[in-house]
């Protein structure tokens, strides 16, 4: 919380000397939104009131200056067993060392990532205070989406909506939001100004990009996403009422999905790295797409000194991925080193020679040589520090077509929510991009066009464990993503066995993922907090 509050702090001193008298801060801007049960904790309650206490006082003679702060309020009281909870998601105004005006959120999600029920009571009151001679009304995130916490504020006398937000990102909710806002206007008829929360979170991004919408509900103002930016709008009076306006340059252009997509993922690296106090990062580069797409977003995350790639080859390992990866990290200039892990092979397969005898090789022995791997990289973090960034995708997360406390050891899961044929579109993006000046191209072309391998048995091809991950991944997103049932897949003309060879293989790695590592959320459902399914359950569609 300290150092939330003096980000409020040194903003809101910034904004005054510009001659800005109110500043929006983002929802629980005080303690960061996905604080889950230390919202449960008196103690952290009462650090979150400390810290808006210091930036009431810090603030205090900066005259006429109004700043609105997010933050939990109140406390609960336990009978016996029984916990009554009376918190509350609120949005404080400080102005010249006091509280002046105070709203409680109304509406309280309780779906996807959202937990607020377990955490909040509804606030059941209008929020609406003057600066200046504006009429401002609050809203805090879930309540612009409903049209009566609007429309109570504007027959309260409000004269422009200020909407303070902890939207989750993922693929595609930027626009959603802008429009859902856009039909509060129309609804309300007051502009509207839609502060939003920056940076990661656990498996969870926020991705700023705050913006302005004007009584007509044009966009006069967006900041840029997935970066700290302060975004400065003009209210001025209009003929109907007060509007909103801003320079051409406060209008920045939405981003491609791809950029928002890479970007995503270079903050919720960045962030989880540092927030925890990581100082590096460890993976293993196996010459293959994936490995490769997670160095080139490390590299982009915390900078190519504080990365280790290390190749670990079996008796299996084609030259190309050996060439590839030695080619790849000299683009990227990482530090790089090589383990042989067949001698490690041969000793495991010695070692249980006489519980083997008799019985043929499978995949037995295709997971010894994945956890050869992953209990050195586990080794090498230990002894640095350094975290192990896992490379598995969202398509193999869901198949099972990964090992446990192999390539899935590890602490931080970079592309568990992106899909095999994303992963390629991701490659091919970073190739003809450098939003972070890294390295053009840091991906060899070989590594995105030649057939993906795990390379832990001869002439070893994903695809024939897999279907073609083009139907593998739309039927991922269909059943998975947006719960379609198997005969709907089937009616529109997927193949009956595949729909449910993967609708089974979905079902019965459940034990799997419950056991990997968190990674970053992109989709609308992750395999997450999204994703809340039993491992032990006869259910079948």
């Amino acid at each position: 919380m300290p150092g939330n509050a003096r980000k409020i702090i040194d903003a809101a001193t910034s904004a005054y000397t510009q001659g800005a008298r109110l500043l929006l801060t983002p929802e629980l801007s005080i303690c960061g939104y996905a604080a889950e049960d230390l919202f449960l904790r008196p103690a952290f309650i009462d650090a979150c009131d400390d810290a808006l206490k210091t930036v009431a006082r810090e603030l205090a003679g900066l005259k006429g200056l109004h700043v609105v702060v997010g933050h939990p309020e109140g406390g609960g009281v336990r009978t016996r067993s029984v916990a009554v909870t009376r918190r509350h998601n609120r949005a404080s105004v400080l102005c010249e060392g006091r509280v002046v005006c105070a709203y409680d959120k109304r509406e309280l999600p309780n779906y996807q990532v959202f937990d607020e029920r377990r955490y909040f009571m509804p606030g059941n009151g209008v929020g609406v205070f003057e600066v200046e001679g504006v009429r401002v009304g609050l809203l805090i995130c879930e309540d612009a989406w409903f049209e009566e916490p609007a429309r109570l504020a504007r027959d309260a006398g409000a004269q422009v909506l200020a909407v303070l937000n902890a939207s989750p990102f993922h693929a595609g909710k930027g626009p959603e939001r802008e429009q859902r806002m856009r039909e509060r206007v129309a609804d309300c008829g007051l502009p509207l100004v839609y502060a939003h929360l920056v940076g990661g979170q656990d498996e969870v991004i926020f991705e700023g990009r705050s913006f302005a919408l004007d009584a007509q509900g044009q966009v006069v103002a967006r900041a840029e996403g997935f970066r700290e930016a302060a975004m400065t709008v003009q209210v001025e009076a209009a003929a109907t009422g007060m509007d909103l306006s801003a320079a051409p340059e406060a209008l920045v252009p939405m981003a491609s999905a791809d950029a928002e997509l890479w970007d995503a993922l270079v903050l919720g690296v960045r962030d989880y790295l540092g927030k925890n106090g990581f100082m590096g990062a460890i993976l293993g580069l196996s010459g293959g797409i994936d490995s490769a797409l997670v160095l080139a977003i490390a590299v982009d995350a915390i900078g190519a000194d504080k990365i280790h790639a290390v190749m670990m080859p079996s008796p299996y390992t084609a030259d190309i991925s050996w060439i590839d990866s030695r080619d790849m990290v000299k683009r990227l200039n990482v530090r790089y080193d090589e383990i042989s892990i067949a001698p490690l092979f041969e000793g495991f397969k010695q070692a249980l020679s006489a519980q083997f005898e008799g019985l043929k090789e499978d995949t037995t022995e295709e997971n010894i040589q994945a956890r050869i791997r992953g209990t050195l990289l586990m080794a090498l973090s230990n002894k640095t520090g350094a975290i192990v960034l896992t490379t598995g995708n969202k398509s193999e997360m869901a198949t099972g077509y990964c090992t446990l406390y192999g390539d899935m050891a590890g602490g931080f899961a970079v592309i568990k929510d992106v899909v095999k044929t994303r992963v390629f579109d991701l490659a091919r993006w970073r190739n003809l991009n450098d939003p972070y000046g890294t390295g053009s191209q840091p991906i060899p072309e070989r590594i995105i066009t030649r057939p993906p391998s795990a390379e832990l048995r001869p002439d070893q091809k994903d695809q024939d464990s897999l279907p073609a991950y083009e139907v593998l991944d739309a039927i991922i997103e269909r059943y998975m993503e947006n719960d379609e049932g198997v005969e709907a897949l089937i009616a529109d003309g997927f193949e009956r066995a595949d729909v449910e060879k993967v609708t089974r293989l979905i079902k019965l790695n459940e034990y799997k993922r419950r056991q990997s590592p968190v990674g970053i959320r992109v989709t609308h459902r992750s395999f997450g907090k999204d994703w809340r399914y039993p491992m032990t359950s006869c259910f079948r569609a």
